[in-house]
């Protein structure tokens, strides 16, 4: 019971930090249609971890590394991901510009968020993967990592639609291509990288604290079943609805 209570406290101030920052970020955005529209999939989320905490709670790991994406994403909300002015913030405290000195040519604040999408969400989908459909060993990394990558190319389809379906300056704005043709795809890699980083580390961690994490890992490739599916699974499917 206090374990319960103190997670759900947790979960509180999380949600309190959250909405404080939410509620800041909204007051007069760089332009509101696109904060709007980059807050329709942040609603989506809350909704979901709000319905399923009670449920299905996550750890509190998976928790922070959610909340600390959604607080990243509202500073990219707020002035749009092309204009997020991170040089010049960077340039007051260290007093030196950081684009400057890693010669970018371009703001790059989309770029971290894509790669902190795989950082930072690969794990919840790990904790997701293994407690709702068991997998182990290798499937317990390689699943979140390909997740991220597909999730990563379903968003960049979603921004491509909604550019085209929005048109003008709100579409471009939402796509933040900045000119960059390659755009779409460096932002999946980036987010791949950053899923990659995370099921490493995760990784890591798991092999020198699991004592059977080679005999996991291993079994986890043996093959379970011999005879090949396909037509074969269908014959005994007809079978059995024969009888």
């Amino acid at each position: 019971m206090i374990t319960r209570i103190s997670h759900r406290r947790y979960l509180l101030i999380l949600g309190i930090l959250f909405a404080i920052e939410w509620a800041l970020l909204a007051i007069n955005p760089y332009d509101r249609a696109d904060w709007a529209l980059e807050n329709v999939l942040v609603a989506v989320a809350v909704l979901v971890l709000v319905a399923t905490h009670r449920v299905f709670p996550l750890s509190r790991i998976s928790y922070t590394l959610v909340f600390l994406f959604l607080l990243l994403h509202e500073i990219g909300a707020h002035y749009t991901y092309a204009k997020v002015p991170y040089d010049e913030a960077f340039s007051f405290l260290f007093g030196f510009s950081l684009n400057e000195a890693l010669g970018f040519e371009r703001n790059h604040f989309d770029r971290a968020i894509h790669f902190a999408y795989g950082l930072l969400l690969a794990y919840p989908v790990r904790e997701m993967f293994i407690r709702i459909a068991t997998v182990r060993g290798f499937w317990a990394y390689f699943l979140p990592l390909d997740i991220t990558m597909s999730t990563s190319m379903l968003f960049e389809l979603f921004e491509w639609g909604a550019a085209e379906f929005f048109g003008g300056d709100l579409g471009m704005a939402y796509l933040g291509t900045q000119g960059d043709v390659w755009d779409a795809h460096k932002d999946m890699a980036l987010a791949s990288l950053g899923a990659l980083i995370a099921m490493l580390v995760t990784a890591a961690i798991n092999l020198s604290l699991q004592r059977d994490f080679a005999a996991e890992w291993s079994d986890s490739l043996r093959v379970k079943i011999f005879r090949p599916l396909g037509e074969n699974a269908i014959k005994l499917m007809l079978r059995k609805n024969r009888r």
